[in-house]
Parts: C-alpha cells; structure tokens; sequence
C-alpha cells in the first residue's frame, strides 16, 4: 500500500489507531472510522442498534465527538424480507438518534449475506487526541466492559446459552460507551482503545508495540459476562482461535493461568469496552466513577521490546 505524507493527516495508517484523524484549517480536527459486520443478534433492529454503536464507538476511543454518519448495507434481497432490512436501518437510526448523531444516508448492495453498519465523522481537539502510543510504565489499565460477547455468540448459535447470559451480553453489547469516554477525558487520558475484534490481548499489543512496552494484566480482576468464563473452553469463534495465533509469539502466561482464561482474554469483542491506561490514582477514580464492570485489570511495565504478560 501507498503511504501518505500530508501533514495533516495527524493519524492514518502508520499506526493502529481505532479511526483516522485529519487536521483542517482551524479548530476541531476531524476523526472518521467506517465498520460494519454480519449478524451478532437474530433480532434485525436489535442488530442494527449494535452494529451502530459499535462503529460510534472507534470515535470516542480516540476522545472525539460524532456528528455525522452514513448507512454502509448488504443485504440478500429476494432471500431476506425487505421488512428485515428496514428493521436493520430503523434500529441503527435509533441508535444515533440516542446519541445526537445524524445520519444523512448511506450505500447498500445486494451480498449473499447480511453486512451493516456505519460510516462516520466526528471532532476532536488536536491537543487531545486519544492514541495507542501514550502509555507509560507505571500506568495502571480500566476496562470499562466485561468481556466475552464472541464466546456467548458462538454458544447462542450452538442452542447452547442460558437466556440470562445472552441478555447480558446483548446489554453489554447496546451500552455505547459515549459516558466512559467523557470521563476518560475528563481524568486526563492520552492513551485508549476499544476492545473490538482482536480481543483484550489483540487490541492491548496494539497499544504495547505504539507505546514500546509491555502490558500486564491480572486475570483474576478482568470482568466477564455471566457463564463466558464456563464456557470459554467449549465454544471458541473464529476469531477467538485466530487471535491467540496472532499474539502468540508475545504472550507470557503465569502460573495457574489456564487456557480457558487466555481464551476469554482472546475473545473477539463486538461493541466492547474502552481499555484505558492512566497513572494508578486516576484510574482508581474512573473505574470508581464508572462503576461496575469497570476496573483496574492490569498495568503498564517496563520492556526491552513491546510484550503481553498475563498472571492470575
């Protein structure tokens, strides 16, 4: 792939950043993001108001504000009622609506399977842009969802999850995290991520090779959704087993560390958490104002080169 060389493009693809930022004349910067996914939930509007909050999410992850969003649709037309599809569109407006965003739109094409989401601008102040490269030893980690909506998914498919569990997840899964990243902000945060597609582990490499260090997280303090951790053995997406592969070269696992908790760690998250790090006595305050599920599960460290560490 090219590279870019404009000046004014202050976050691109030179790092792995949750969405681009772009620096205009004067003012606000503008920070864009587009993702979209198949279906997590049976229910289209409910599908529709995740996968809409899930693609909002990458702009609060980098402390900015969403103003503008556009429909990106695939859908199976003649094997699918149009009435699933509107279903799908009135749920993501809804969703945007909830959180003052507009939505002026969109493209859709015919795919053999169902793909939604969001295209989607939003400001930010320059000077407080939210990146993966800000961490610093010393700082300790909130994680501000639980995790294991990839794992309930796969065993909901399977006929396999307690009804209690899959609420739970699809709740996790409807919270945007528009209130975390507000009090993100407000404690004087510089370095966050979404936990998304890569899982904890995934997305905390990201921050770990950007910020050149090593992250550690203590297992036994990560949040999990009711029965992700019992089932974190038996029903592994994709994903999940793609992940572990991914971050394998870099993972150090401590003793009694087993690998149903690697998998949960693993777990490809739709619409998770933000995972923020901030010196100790901050982030004892956010995860306190946030309450639960946040908390601190971890701390940065000291590496000769970036490194991934979990003990019990």
């Amino acid at each position: 792939m090219p590279t870019f060389d404009d000046a004014n493009l202050l976050v691109g693809t030179r790092s792995p950043d949750d969405a681009a930022v772009y620096r205009m004349d004067a003012g606000p910067a503008l920070v864009a993001t587009v993702d979209f996914f198949t279906p997590i939930v049976d229910d289209g509007y409910t599908y529709g108001r995740i996968a809409a909050i899930n693609a909002l999410s990458d702009i609060y992850a980098m402390g900015g504000r969403p103003f503008l969003a556009l429909n990106v649709v695939g859908f199976p037309l003649g094997e699918l009622p149009e009435a699933v599809l509107g279903e799908i569109l009135k749920g993501g407006a809804n969703a945007c609506l909830a959180e003052g965003v507009a939505l002026a739109g969109g493209h859709t094409v015919r795919s053999p399977e169902v793909l939604y989401g969001l295209a989607v601008l939003g400001l930010v102040d320059p000077a407080r842009v939210v990146t993966k490269r800000g961490a610093r030893p010393g700082d300790a980690l909130v994680l501000t969802k639980a995790l294991g909506t990839g794992i309930l998914a796969t065993a909901l498919k399977a006929g396999d999850c307690p009804a209690a569990a899959a609420r739970a997840a699809e709740v996790s899964m409807l919270t945007s995290n528009r209130v975390a990243a507000a009090a993100m902000l407000e404690a004087g945060a510089v370095c966050a991520t979404d936990v998304t597609g890569f899982g904890l582990l995934g997305h905390a490499w990201e921050i770990a090779q950007a910020s050149g260090v090593g992250v550690r997280f203590r297992a036994g303090d990560v949040p999990a959704l009711p029965g992700a951790r019992e089932m974190a053995g038996r029903y592994a997406p994709g994903g999940l087993r793609e992940n572990r592969k991914f971050v394998a070269p870099h993972l150090v696992t401590g003793p009694g560390v087993d690998e149903d908790t690697v998998n949960l760690l693993a777990d490809p998250q739709t619409s998770g958490g933000l995972l923020v790090a901030l010196p100790p006595e901050r982030a004892a305050a956010l995860a306190e104002r946030l309450g639960e599920p946040a908390r601190i599960i971890g701390e940065i460290i000291e590496a000769p080169t970036p490194a991934l560490e979990v003990i019990k």
